[in-house]
């Protein structure tokens, strides 16, 4: 059998991270989400736990279709029918039950003998039998557990009626080859294994969720249990697309398949940081923002050529529109051109040396380069739009108890032009001189300002809309001070205005 089951446990396990609780439409959004992917099993909560959960289950069994619906319950009694009254409703339902099998939780945490555990796992699972078809248990802290006390636990659980076992790695401790000695060890020892299906649940306590599942599933496993940008308790468990995007792409080491629509996945975790308001690190596998951004010089001049020299799946794959070629002052010629001829600029050599050396400059004082960067270094450095009025100089005096005002100099060919201003603030007082200076009225649209880096020398981009005559200009200008760049900025809209209408002397 080659495909695996994907068992999601965002909505419960992952729900479990610290300030990561959604509410119950949330909940319900990521539910019909998950359907939509193609998600086998979703883990819709842990329904004894508050009445929040338990509606939110309900909520899902009722609403969602296609997934088997599962709820979590521990090996007692009221658990197990409160998890039953909760997913009752959907088409397709689990019972998932558990109790703790390591000496260290049986002892300290249960304070139970192992007949004792055993007894509860035996009983529970024969209580969920008889009201649910499918029944699922799991061996807490497996992987901290004797195995010999493993095989008596799960050959009961299946005795008793469970249609799949679970070997959680609760705790993040194992490493792969010893994870696949132990599914070995059970698959040969517990009698009737070969009638259910094996699960794995991974924690990434020490980074290996995910290379801890991989072994698992090349050893006999078929059923991962994830949870999206691997969120959950700690430091989480493995990742959703980690392990769905490493069995598409390397299916020639796998040879195993699940059922899921990859081209959703980018979107999916958009809406788990938006509802969890966990953000997803910049360098995550998969899904982080620089997953496909390239800003190595060589490594973007191999982009450019095939994008199989440093990709290994296309971005498209999981629902990205494109690979990034980020500029800044790794990036060398061949990404610098292919960026500007996507911008429709196509150059000469000398007309781009100049360029390239002019971005270089750039590229020192910023840590990325925008479009509208260079936009204005190609308008600047090949005159698309004349330079009729320059910044030569500003002063601004502001406080909380002063009227702003600025002082400012222009310059338009060889003549210097001085005016000074008062404004609401520092940056309408520039912009009323500048106004007096150039003679040309506007009415500001909009303005926004950008910090295109970070840290205490970051550069500020300062874009605007601005009208004369009925007619809409754009203006872009960035420097480390924002006023300056907001004068940039005007002067920028302002030139556009007096070429564009001939206004000039």
């Amino acid at each position: 059998m080659d495909k695996v089951y994907i068992f999601d446990t965002t909505l419960r396990d992952g729900e479990q991270s610290p300030g990561a609780s959604m509410a119950i439409e949330q909940k319900l959004e990521v539910a019909k989400l998950l359907a939509n992917i193609g998600v086998d099993i979703i883990e819709a909560g842990f329904p004894i736990s508050s009445p929040k959960q338990f509606e939110g289950v309900k909520r899902i069994a009722e609403s969602v279709e296609g997934p088997t619906i599962a709820g979590l319950a521990r090996t007692l009694e009221k658990d197990i029918t409160t998890c039953y009254e909760a997913i009752k409703p959907a088409a397709k339902k689990r019972i998932h039950t558990f109790i703790a099998t390591s000496d260290i939780h049986m002892t300290h945490k249960l304070k139970k003998s192992r007949d004792e555990v055993l007894k509860l796992a035996t009983e529970a699972v024969a209580l969920a039998k008889s009201m649910v078809e499918d029944v699922e248990f799991s061996a807490e802290d497996a992987t901290r557990s004797k195995w010999e006390f493993l095989r008596d636990v799960y050959t009961a659980a299946i005795d008793a009626g469970a249609t799949t076992i679970n070997i959680p790695d609760t705790v993040g401790y194992t490493v792969p080859d010893e994870y696949a000695e132990l599914v070995k060890y059970l698959l040969k020892n517990v009698p009737g294994i070969e009638n259910v299906i094996i699960s794995v649940h991974c924690h990434n306590d020490l980074g290996l969720a995910t290379a801890n599942t991989l072994r698992a599933l090349i050893t006999g496993a078929r059923q991962a249990e994830v949870s999206v940008n691997g969120i959950g308790e700690r430091a989480g468990n493995a990742s959703f697309e980690e392990v769905v995007m490493s069995l598409k792409t390397r299916k020639d080491i796998f040879n195993l398949n699940s059922d899921i629509k990859t081209e959703y996945i980018h979107h999916l975790s958009k809406i788990i940081v938006n509802f969890t308001g966990i953000p997803v690190q910049p360098n995550k596998a998969i899904v982080g923002e620089n997953a496909f951004a390239h800003e190595a010089g060589i490594h973007q001049d191999g982009i450019i050529k095939h994008r199989m020299t440093y990709e290994i799946m296309t971005p498209q794959s999981i629902g990205r529109q494109k690979s990034l070629l980020v500029l800044g002052r790794h990036s060398g010629k061949h990404g610098l051109k292919e960026r500007l001829n996507e911008l429709g600029y196509v150059l000469k050599d000398e007309s781009f040396k100049k360029i390239y050396e002019r971005f270089l400059e750039l590229a020192d004082k910023k840590k990325g380069i925008f479009d509208e960067d260079l936009h204005a270094l190609v308008e600047e450095e090949l005159k698309i739009l004349p330079q009729i009025f320059s910044l030569v100089y500003f002063s601004v005096m502001t406080g909380n108890k002063l009227i702003p005002t600025a002082t400012v100099k222009l310059k338009k060919k060889s003549k210097v032009y001085q005016e000074a201003a008062t404004g609401d603030g520092p940056v309408d007082a520039v912009y009323q001189a500048i106004e007096k200076i150039t003679d040309t009225p506007i009415k500001l649209i909009s303005y926004a300002i950008n910090a295109v880096t970070h840290g205490k020398d970051a550069m500020g981009g300062v874009t605007i809309s601005v009208e004369r005559n009925n007619k809409i200009y754009r203006g872009y200008g960035v420097a480390t001070d924002v006023i300056e760049a907001s004068a940039h900025a005007l002067l920028n809209a302002i030139n556009r205005i007096l070429y564009n209408s001939m206004e000039i002397e």
